[in-house]
């Protein structure tokens, strides 16, 4: 094989790598924006039901497409494309309206047009009860995050979805507020670890339909210990098995 051969060989195989690297980081990207996004759990305000170390999938269909929907959310439509309304109940992924830079994930309790409350540490929606039944104790500081037995609550919206909540703070200040009206086109988020949830009764405000990013689906990986899951050595004490491929409800 002459020098020649040899140089466009190389270059030839040069070439056929670059093309399959930007033909996989293009497919990533069509998955990332339209598919599936992953997302880590960033604080303990979806305790129980989420916790710090929680690695999951958010299906980015679920809602249909807004700008925030790509990398970056460039400004470049408003509205959203193929949309498709939020269920009560649902955790959802979005964009935190006072600064849409941060990603927040919580439960979508009010509806456009509901009236919301928290009365004595009970949810009223439309001025009726959410049924509350406390459904024992937790005494892990792995899911509390304290180092005590915490209450839990299993609430049931409307609709028939049921979740646990944590009572961390008997009579804290988000146990009693004031009654929300959800305006037309928002949505009321609340956190799952009602005494330690920045939500929509504190700093989160209503959330418009165009912030909503997706819906929390699967976790596909947990560690604990604020370890990172490249830190493979941590694995056999810091993994949490039994939550890996758990469906997020």
């Amino acid at each position: 094989m002459s020098v020649a051969e040899k140089t466009e060989k190389k270059a030839g195989g040069l070439g056929e790598t670059v093309s399959v690297v930007i033909q996989a980081l293009l497919l990533a990207l069509v998955i990332r924006t339209f598919l599936f996004q992953p997302f880590s759990i960033p604080s303990g305000s979806m305790r129980p039901t989420l916790l710090e170390g929680d690695y999951l999938f958010v299906t980015k269909w679920s809602y249909g497409y807004s700008h925030f929907s790509l990398p970056f959310s460039p400004d470049i439509f408003s509205g959203r494309i193929w949309g498709g309304e939020p269920k009560r109940g649902e955790v959802v992924v979005f964009k935190y309206p006072p600064n849409p830079s941060l990603d927040y994930i919580k439960r979508v309790i009010g509806l456009p047009g509901d009236h919301i409350q928290m009365r004595g540490g009970v949810l009223y929606i439309n001025g009726v009860a959410v049924p509350r039944e406390k459904v024992g104790q937790i005494d892990n500081p792995d899911i509390t995050e304290v180092d005590r037995p915490v209450d839990v609550y299993r609430e049931t919206l409307p609709n028939g979805v049921s979740y646990d909540t944590l009572d961390l703070t008997p009579n804290s200040v988000g146990d009693d507020t004031r009654e929300f009206v959800v305006p037309p086109g928002h949505y009321f988020m609340m956190g799952d670890n009602r005494d330690n949830s920045a939500d929509s009764r504190f700093t989160v405000g209503y959330v418009p339909y165009e912030n909503l990013v997706g819906r929390a689906n699967i976790i596909f990986f947990s560690i604990a210990g604020g370890a990172s899951p490249l830190e493979f050595w941590k694995w056999p004490t810091q993994m949490r098995p039994s939550r890996l491929f758990n469906f997020v409800n």
